[in-house]
């Protein structure tokens, strides 16, 4: 009897989560007769079948779940959410008592210790079938599900590494130090496998992963790193993506503009500017960025998109070009538990297509760890253990090592990697060493020290499992040995030509610096300077030579103040865009010479708006040379200076790198120029008075005159007029030699320092 009743209700569920297969309007229908009919059955029933009954039936709803049925692929995220809803309300509503209780607990995923019922970790993970956690929200909003990502053909890559060292020298005052950060650790990944190196801070996550990238060649680490059994080439450089842990982006472009740059740069020149421009969409679709593509990414001071949808654009820098080897620096710092594990689920989508993604996380959720194929944990920059994720905590159990409470492994591994024990128990062997009072094992409580902890936990690895790894390690790897080959190809292929480059960056920093350059602060600056001077050299024009000596003084002062202004704006060029700089030219998205001339080419018609407006106000209201051609003269004059000033600027900063040395030495240089710029002092002694013409305060101050007074005299204020070609040549050389030197400095940079 008991039997026929729990086949009953069993078979009510079986018929229910088949009803919900179909849209939500008819299983609304349908659902209503077996609801009614089968309520006396299943209560009849009691809590006498309740242990069986929870099994089997959240076993069958899990197996007849949307989530889990291979036809439920192209079905609508609302009707899955409303399927989830429809199961929440309908199996309270069948009032079955403790045993439909928690049955549709476990189908929810749950487990509640207080009915006696629990379900094993490993079934947990497949009883979520209706979990809205697990649908992203914007596929919630967007109404239809998620485009699966990028599954082209990639050359797979089996990344091995053993006894990978790493030492930095630290140079005081007086000494000189060799700190090891690295300490022989030794791994592997496969495509299709998602790595996690984790450790507490200093632990040396970083570094391993920067050397794994290529990003680290001095000084040079040691060890053994190969790609499909081949050493690192710079043609790898176009098959790896790079996620650097601080979101790396231009904050006043848009979304869909920072991603088809990035297309139009590094996919390869086979594929057309429409082409690459549909693989940015695409990629904005497939990371579910539709709602937020026209809104601008923001910075410190530009209110942009959320966090989250900054690092899902950083992994679309890089996805975009089809890696076969993803490397994330900590791609969930700053995210809350949802937003991250939607990032390691968008991880886990890009690994199943075949590629390789090795990523540092800091302190994961219990659900993100269990989402990891391997784990590699570090501390100190010591090998505390490699392997299985899933087979972390058996190991440590069995070396002594185990939780006195309920704790979250990532959190349980990282208290052990900084030798806290207070809720961990300790092996016997070290328990020992506190019982018999060695100094060096103890500290309060009773526990040992964490120098202590750490030594066991390494020596413990090396004589357990280090040798075994290493020998796995040294199996070779299914591929034939045409794709080794692909590895090691010395053609380097940029994506697009030097002059597509060129055009490319060009109209990337147009549309970046747009928002600096015509900013109200600083119209309001020029256009009020510029009406003070008006006001204070009102109509001073005069045909008198003995009576220019006032507005030979305003010529000298725009001269002063279109050779100053320049140079402390193009100082921060270089040092604010270093970072950018250093990730782009790492992943080969263009040529330096490229940047270099797109660059400062870019700056010139933002450049050359505001003195055109300065000088309509003050050339009119001062009553300058009333002349078409001294008008257009003035404003040439004044540009070449600018020009001039701006190379000053750059080699600046291109040499120094530091803000604050390079803001100090252009104080200096500055005020020595208009020094000896020729209007504060006549007679310059012979010894120092080559330093004016090193001025181009002073060049174009001589210019100006000539402009305004050629006609009037041959010598204003103490200076001589001459006929203008030197000075315009010494300007030229300086617009060409300042620049010059500033490329040599780019060149000469380090751009990603190995830290």
């Amino acid at each position: 009897m008991m039997d026929q009743k729990t086949n009953s209700t069993t078979s009510l569920i079986r018929t229910k989560s088949d009803q919900l297969v179909e849209t939500m309007a008819a299983a609304l229908a349908a659902m209503k007769s077996p609801l009614s009919s089968g309520d006396a059955a299943a209560s009849s029933g009691g809590l006498e079948s309740s242990g069986n009954l929870s099994r089997m039936s959240s076993r069958r709803l899990a197996a007849a779940s949307p989530g889990r049925s291979s036809g439920s692929v192209g079905k609508n995220t609302h009707i899955r959410k409303s399927r989830s809803a429809q199961m929440k309300f309908d199996l309270d509503d069948l009032n079955s008592g403790a045993a439909l209780s928690r049955a549709s607990s476990a189908s929810l995923g749950f487990s509640f210790s207080f009915t006696g019922f629990t379900v094993p970790p490993d079934e947990i993970a497949d009883l979520k079938p209706f979990s809205d956690d697990e649908i992203p929200a914007e596929d919630l909003e967007a109404g239809r599900q998620k485009k699966k990502l990028h599954s082209e053909p990639t050359l797979p890559i089996y990344l091995k590494f053993t006894d990978v060292t790493y030492k930095v020298v630290l140079r005081g005052m007086t000494s000189t130090v060799e700190r090891d950060i690295l300490n022989g650790i030794t791994g592997s990944v496969d495509p299709g496998e998602v790595l996690a190196l984790m450790g507490p801070s200093g632990s040396g996550k970083t570094t391993l992963l920067s050397i794994l990238g290529g990003r680290v060649r001095e000084p040079a680490p040691g060890g053994s790193i190969t790609y499909n059994d081949q050493p690192y080439s710079k043609c790898l450089k176009s098959r790896i993506g790079f996620v650097t842990q601080d979101d790396v982006l231009f904050p006043h472009l848009t979304v869909k503009e920072t991603l088809s740059y990035a297309a139009r740069l590094r996919l390869p020149r086979t594929l057309t500017k429409e082409e690459k421009d549909q693989r940015a969409t695409d990629v904005i679709c497939e990371l579910g960025l539709e709602r937020c593509q026209d809104t601008m990414i923001g910075g410190s001071f530009v209110r942009g998109v959320s966090g989250g949808e900054r690092k899902r654009v950083c992994i679309g820098n890089e996805i975009i070009i089809n890696p076969s080897l993803l490397f994330l620096d900590e791609p969930t710092s700053g995210l809350d538990s949802t937003t991250a594990l939607r990032i390691v689920d968008t991880l886990h989508e890009i690994a199943e297509a075949g590629k390789t993604v090795i990523t540092t996380i800091h302190q994961p959720s219990s659900r993100l760890f269990l989402k990891f194929d391997k784990l590699i944990l570090l501390g100190k920059g010591s090998l505390l253990y490699y392997g299985k994720a899933s087979e972390a905590m058996v190991y440590f159990s069995s070396i002594g090592c185990s939780p006195l409470i309920a704790m979250n492994p990532a959190e349980f591994m990282l208290d052990l990697a900084n030798g806290n024990v207070t809720d961990i128990s300790v092996p016997s062997e070290l328990e020992d060493k506190v019982q018999m009072g060695d100094p060096e094992a103890e500290i309060k409580n009773g526990k040992p020290a964490p120098a202590v902890v750490h030594e066991y936990l390494v020596e413990t690895y090396e004589t357990r499992v280090a040798e075994i790894e290493k020998k796995k390690i040294m199996n070779p790897i299914p591929v034939d040995e045409e794709i080794k080959s692909k590895v090691c190809s010395t053609k380097r292929e940029w994506g697009a030509s030097w002059c597509e480059q060129y055009s490319i960056l060009f109209r990337r920093g147009l549309k970046e610096r747009r928002h600096d350059y015509f900013s109200w602060l600083r119209i309001t600056q020029v256009l009020a300077t510029a009406t003070i001077l008006g006001l204070l050299w009102w109509q001073s024009g005069s045909d008198n030579p003995n009576e220019l000596q006032d507005q030979a003084g305003l010529l000298f002062f725009i001269a002063v103040f279109w050779g100053f202004f320049p140079v402390f704006t193009a100082i921060f060029t270089f040092p604010q865009e270093r970072a950018m700089l250093s990730k782009e030219r790492a992943a080969d998205m263009y040529r330096l010479s490229a940047y270099f001339v797109a660059r400062t080419t870019s700056d010139l018609p933002l450049d050359l708006i505001l003195p055109v407006l300065f000088l309509l106000v003050v050339y009119f209201m001062a009553g300058l040379r009333m002349n078409a051609g001294s008008f257009f003269l003035t404003i040439v004059t004044v540009f070449l200076c600018i020009i001039a000033a701006q190379g000053l600027g750059l080699a600046i900063g291109a040499t120094l790198m530091d803000l604050k040395k390079a803001t100090t030495l252009a104080s200096v240089t500055v005020m020595t120029f208009m020094l000896a710029g020729g209007y504060f002092v006549k007679n310059v002694p012979v010894f120092i008075s080559w330093l004016r013409y090193l001025s181009f305060n002073y060049h174009t101050y001589k210019l100006l005159l000539k402009v305004q007074y050629e006609h009037i005299s041959h010598s204003i204020n103490g200076v001589r007029i001459d006929n203008g070609y030197k000075e315009v040549g010494v300007l030229a050389t300086m617009v060409v030699g300042y620049r010059l030197l500033a490329y040599l400095s780019l060149r000469r940079m380090k751009l990603h320092p190995g830290a």
